[in-house]
């Protein structure tokens, strides 16, 4: 689930955003407790992982299935991502670099073998990664973060009793959705579901988490999800692994020019 979530980046998130969080046992927190717990985990300094992402496309326009490499880079107001394709072979490569610090717009670039560096627009930022249905927005958006946050309900989802917490953007935060509501799990602190609405309060899309496991920090995380867009038959489905906690970047290796040369 934009930032992507950090359950997302862990399946990507999210991916994730995409949000999964340290085990706790916290008895009824306030809504601006939950959220702040959740949106301080999310910033987990450096990471390297690894996702199959399975794109089934619209009105029976086949399957994609992608091997992509995720280096990020997520400190308190700013966010760096680098997603690459590992395989298959005739896409291996490409890749895309995205940046964003505070309330501002973000930025970065995308590559394509053997030569193509062109600008990640702000008119290319609600598009889909690689053709999915999870947008570049959606990695970035750390919508517990968001300056209003309330508890609208509880539900079940997978067998799972969840609060429902309801975050919407304050002035200064920079996003394309009204309002976003996730389904947590409080004991594992994970959540299970995200539900993206537009300004006028139509759902945009829905990510479901569908399976979840032991972080390489010993946390649960959600570590599957499927996405999905009301009114769109496509479905992308996300499946995440080797994750990697505490990995020393440098500067240059969230440049434009780095993703000529990533391994």
């Amino acid at each position: 689930m934009n930032l992507m979530l950090r359950s997302l980046r862990h399946a990507v998130p999210c991916v994730a955003l995409l949000v999964s969080v340290a085990s706790a046992e916290v008895a009824a927190p306030s809504a601006r407790d939950l959220a702040a717990q959740l949106s301080n985990i999310i910033q987990d300094g450096s990471s390297v992982l690894r996702l199959k992402m399975d794109i089934n496309k619209a009105g029976g326009g086949g399957k994609t299935v992608l091997q992509i490499q995720v280096k990020s880079l997520r400190g308190k107001g700013s966010t760096d991502l680098i997603y690459q394709i590992l395989w298959p072979k005739d896409r291996k490569g490409e890749s895309f670099l995205i940046h964003k610090a505070g309330g501002r717009a973000p930025g970065g670039s995308l590559f394509t073998p053997p030569d193509s560096l062109v600008p990640l627009t702000a008119a290319k930022i609600k598009d889909g990664i690689f053709g999915s249905d999870l947008a570049y927005d959606d990695l970035l958006d750390n919508f517990f973060a968001w300056d209003n946050q309330a508890i609208v309900g509880t539900e079940v989802v997978g067998r799972v009793p969840c609060q429902i917490l309801e975050s919407k953007p304050g002035k200064g935060d920079d996003t394309g959705y009204s309002h976003v509501r996730s389904w947590i799990d409080t004991k594992l602190m994970v959540t299970m579901r995200v539900e993206k609405y537009r300004g006028s309060g139509k759902l945009a899309k829905r990510i479901d988490t569908t399976r979840v496991s032991k972080g390489d920090s010993g946390n649960w995380v959600g570590s599957s999800f499927s996405l999905q867009r009301p009114g769109q038959d496509s479905v992308t489905e996300i499946e995440g692994s080797n994750s990697k906690h505490d990995v020393t970047f440098t500067a240059a290796d969230f440049t434009p020019e780095a993703l000529r040369s990533l391994k």
